[in-house]
């Protein structure tokens, strides 16, 4: 996040020419708001899983490096695939953000740490434990096609995809 801080609106507003091409898209506007940090932007990690967290826990065991985890739930609403063990985990090992296409749990204990955390919704049922997904591919996931590499760029407006690193 140390690399800016662009409020996504603004960042629309002045790059019509890249919404147009396609290199910055919008996310639709789905995801709830959880943890202390409202804004984050970094560098895309993808993950491709359904009802199932244990590549999404192996992710955060490794270092951030101001990365943001973008996992592709299938929009379940059945389980929570992220809960607060670790999302505090990627709070220490320094990652700047994590999106979930599905749900959460421990919302409260979510909601202390000093991460940006944006999923569906919360869910008591903790997900399944067998280690299937894909890491680092393309995702399809609130209306925009999403590509391990590109840039994040998130705040209290919503969430942008870019390919490319974006200044003011």
């Amino acid at each position: 996040m140390a690399a800016l801080q662009l409020a996504t609106a603004e960042v629309c507003d002045a790059n019509p020419h890249l919404i147009l091409s396609g290199e910055l898209r919008a996310l639709q506007p789905i995801f709830q708001i959880y943890g202390r940090r409202q804004v984050f932007s970094g560098p895309i990690v993808t993950l491709k899983v359904f009802e199932d967290n244990v590549l999404v826990r192996e992710f955060l065991e490794e270092k951030g490096n101001g990365r943001v985890l973008v996992v592709d739930g299938g929009a379940s609403m059945r389980c929570a695939i992220l809960g607060g063990n670790p999302v505090q985990q990627a709070q220490n090992n320094g990652w700047a953000g994590i999106i979930v296409n599905g749900c959460i749990r421990d919302v409260d204990e979510i909601n202390g740490c000093d991460i940006g955390v944006r999923a569906l919704a919360p869910h008591p049922m903790k997900a399944n434990k067998k280690g299937i997904g894909e890491k680092h591919v393309a995702i399809n996931l609130a209306g925009t096609r999403i590509f391990d590499g590109e840039r994040l760029y998130a705040d209290t407006d919503g969430i942008l995809v870019s390919r490319m690193e974006l200044t003011v």
